[in-house]
């Protein structure tokens, strides 16, 4: 089991950090995936499923999402249903610290039982996986604190200042 663990301080509220993290149009960017069944617009919200489709390592990618915890607006947690590895559980948390707010995201992973899955996870899936929460985390980061937020909210949501 692999784990990757990472924080960031955003100078935005805190429901709209969370929800920015719940958007789906968000969420695609950063992976360069798309959502092809399920929910595939909007925000993430408690039990909601949906599938992504693309291609990482020159090869055709599925990632079955499903949203197996969910306290808006401290807490969310994505867990893999189908795809390439034997488990994938990332929890998202935020709290409201010094007048910002504090991501701390967790990812946890284990591959299946192939010949070099270890070296894979290691030296390819591990530094893969750091660069898309970083990325991410930028990402979250610009657009929470600027105006581009209001992109991927719905009216009125996200609006309260500090």
């Amino acid at each position: 089991m692999y784990t990757i663990s990472d924080t960031i301080h955003i100078n935005a509220p805190i429901e709209r950090c969370f929800l920015l993290s719940t958007s789906i149009e968000l969420v695609a960017r950063t992976l360069e995936m798309r959502p092809v069944s399920g929910k595939t617009s909007g925000l993430i919200e408690a039990n909601d499923q949906l599938v992504w489709r693309g291609w990482k390592f020159g090869l055709p990618q599925m990632h079955e999402t499903l949203i197996t915890g969910y306290d808006k607006p401290h807490f969310f947690q994505d867990t893999m249903g189908r795809g390439r590895f034997k488990h994938f559980h990332h929890d998202h948390h935020f709290a409201e610290v010094a007048g910002h707010t504090l991501l701390h995201d967790k990812v946890r992973f284990s591959l299946p039982l192939l010949l070099g899955g270890s070296l894979v996870g290691k030296y390819v899936l591990v530094p893969h996986i750091v660069g898309l929460v970083q990325r991410r985390f930028q990402l979250l980061k610009q657009i929470a604190e600027g105006d581009e937020w209001r992109r991927y909210l719905p009216d009125g949501v996200g609006e309260l200042e500090r």
